[in-house]
C-alpha cells in the first residue's frame, strides 16, 4: 500500500514560523463540542451510549453483522428507536440523542 499526503496547494502561515494546510473544506470535530458540561456533550453521551452496549452485547458486537439478516435486523432497531423519539417518548433517546436539561 502506497500512502500519499493530501495537499490542497495552499498554505497558512503563522508567526512562529509553522505552515500548515488550510482547513478549508476538513471536517471540524470542534463544531461537535458546545458550551455544554463535559457529561452533557454530545461525543461524552453517545460514548457512555456505546459502553453501555458493550457491557450489555460485547465490545463491537455491532460491527459483527455480515448478512443481510442482520443488516436488516440493525435498520429495525434504529428505525424503532427513531420512531420513539420522533413521537415523543425518550426514556431511551433523550439521554444519548437530546442535548437539553434531562
Amino acid at each position: 500500500m502506497e500512502y500519499v499526503t493530501k495537499d490542497s496547494g495552499e498554505r497558512q502561515s503563522y508567526d512562529s514560523g509553522m505552515v500548515r494546510d488550510v482547513q478549508k473544506g476538513k471536517p471540524d470535530f470542534f463544531l461537535l463540542l458546545t458550551d455544554l458540561p463535559y457529561d452533557k456533550q454530545l461525543l461524552t453521551r453517545w460514548a457512555a451510549l456505546m459502553e453501555r452496549g458493550a457491557s450489555k452485547y460485547g465490545r463491537r458486537n455491532w460491527q459483527l453483522a455480515a448478512s443481510e439478516e442482520e443488516l436488516e435486523r440493525f435498520k429495525a432497531s434504529a428505525f424503532r428507536h427513531f420512531v420513539q423519539w420522533i413521537t415523543g417518548e425518550d426514556d431511551e433517546i433523550e439521554e444519548w440523542l437530546l442535548l437539553g436539561d434531562e
